[in-house]
């Protein structure tokens, strides 16, 4: 934990490929109130953040390395293409790059959950220790487009085909209250009655802050709108802070 950060307050980060930019505002947000969580998790693009932040980057140094982000630093043609289209391998190259090796996730200065899907028992998986490269690998692998990650006997892939918006890996890993960061991703319009549900039972949870960017109008699979989508991630985080009873006292 890093010195005056919140051990029960925890930040959930949904997955929505480039939508993701998003979350870097809602980062700068907390970080100009003071507002410091200690367990950060995610699913997919949403992972991504949160591992940054759990290592201890600020959000003009993840806004940064956002700005400047192209898809092949994490995703690579595939040799296997019976299984994807597309290796994510690329991602230990980029961890290496930051970090000078592969980090163990219990050895961040912030706790750090990674959101999958288990392909063979069909349930989620939240993982909080090993190698930081496998648990953001395994969180991305789209099927079909990014190969599963075999991890202790599992076959890992995208959490958000389960859960997009892992507010109960936050609570695992000992967050009482969560600041939730909910992405419209297209891909949920398939199972939208679901996602209302959801929604609505986030709003209704008084430990939680949900933060709900506007997406509409924005590019999901390029980063061409990456400064317009940390701008709006930033104004939702203020509108929804400014409601919170709950971080009253942080």
């Amino acid at each position: 934990m890093i010195a005056s950060d919140d051990p029960a307050l925890g930040l959930t980060l949904s997955g929505g490929a480039a939508f993701g930019a998003a979350h870097v505002g809602v980062l700068h947000e907390l970080e100009d109130r003071g507002i410091r969580p200690d367990i950060a998790v995610g699913t997919s693009s949403g992972a991504l953040i949160a591992a940054a932040y759990a290592a201890g980057f600020d959000a003009a140094e993840i806004e940064r390395v956002a700005l400047a982000f192209k898809w092949r630093e994490i995703a690579r043609w595939s040799f296997a293409p019976r299984l994807a289209l597309l290796d994510s391998r690329a991602i230990e190259d980029a961890v290496q790059r930051v970090f000078g090796c592969d980090p163990l996730i219990e050895d961040l200065p912030r706790r750090f959950g990674a959101v999958a899907t288990d392909l063979r028992t069909r349930k989620v998986v939240t993982i909080d220790r090993g190698p930081l490269s496998v648990a953001l690998r395994s969180t991305i692998a789209i099927p079909g487009l990014l190969a599963p990650v075999r991890r202790e006997g599992a076959l890992l892939a995208d959490g958000g085909m389960l859960d997009n918006v892992p507010v109960n890996a936050a609570r695992e890993l000992g967050a009482d209250r969560v600041v939730v960061v909910r992405l419209h991703a297209k891909f949920e319009n398939v199972r939208m009655m679901r996602t209302v549900n959801r929604t609505a039972d986030l709003v209704r949870d008084p430990s939680i802050v949900l933060v709900q960017p506007e997406m509409e109008g924005m590019a999901q699979w390029t980063m061409s709108d990456a400064p317009r989508l940390i701008a709006e991630g930033r104004r939702a985080a203020a509108v929804a802070l400014d409601e919170a009873a709950v971080l009253a006292a942080v």
